[in-house]
């Protein structure tokens, strides 16, 4: 494995917003970057099965408005949009909770397109806990993947565990939990509080003590 963490961690715009969702006190955790390459490209990506798992996980499932969808290992749920070329909405159901994920893709000049994530869930003792970086340090692995997956599609994904032990992958995990702190201090969270779950965060996701 070799890739400049520095560079993709610069290359992410990140937010945190608080709002309701049925009228319960929810968060929206948002990403967005740019990439080299065309529209139909990133497309194909982020919507084919057989591509998918090259840079994700492996996905099952009616992959089309209306049906459902299993990411190995992880999360299911509903596709409840989606326009080609354009965006796609689902829910994104794992132990017994429901979020919402939104994706839109876009050109870009030069190029190069854009992609924004917004995964929104209600607040919660997990949210308490590891905050923004819960979600945010996941999506964002996922966009680094598809960075280079685009870059090189002979790219060799790593393993989870190859990735969290090697010196890029514990760089860049350390630095997208601290993108993730000063996103949520930046959307009103009390910055020790903000601080002790990036850590936590880190330590999920690296095995290292917090």
């Amino acid at each position: 494995m070799s890739f400049n963490p520095e560079t993709h961690l610069a290359s992410l715009e990140r937010s945190v917003a608080f709002l309701e969702r049925d009228g319960r006190p929810a968060s929206a955790v948002g990403l967005s970057r740019s990439f080299v390459a065309t529209l139909e490209d990133l497309w194909d990506a982020v919507t084919n099965p057989d591509r998918i798992p090259r840079w994700f996980a492996p996905v099952t499932g009616n992959l089309e408005s209306g049906g459902r969808y299993q990411v190995e290992g992880n999360a299911g749920g509903s596709i409840v949009a989606c326009e080609s070329l354009s965006h796609f909405g689902l829910t994104w159901e794992f132990a017994g909770d429901t979020s919402w994920v939104e994706v839109q893709v876009w050109d870009e000049e030069a190029g190069r397109v854009g992609l924004a994530l917004t995964h929104t869930a209600l607040l919660s003792e997990h949210w308490e806990q590891f905050g923004a970086g819960a979600v945010g340090v996941g999506w964002e692995m996922a966009f680094l993947g598809l960075a280079l997956h685009l870059a090189d599609p002979s790219w060799p994904k790593p393993d989870v565990e190859e990735f969290a032990f090697s010196e890029e992958g514990r760089a860049f995990i350390h630095g997208s939990s601290e993108g993730w702190r000063q996103a949520q201090v930046e959307a009103g969270t009390e910055p020790e509080a903000a601080r002790a779950a990036a850590g936590r965060t880190a330590a999920f996701y690296t095995g290292e003590e917090g």
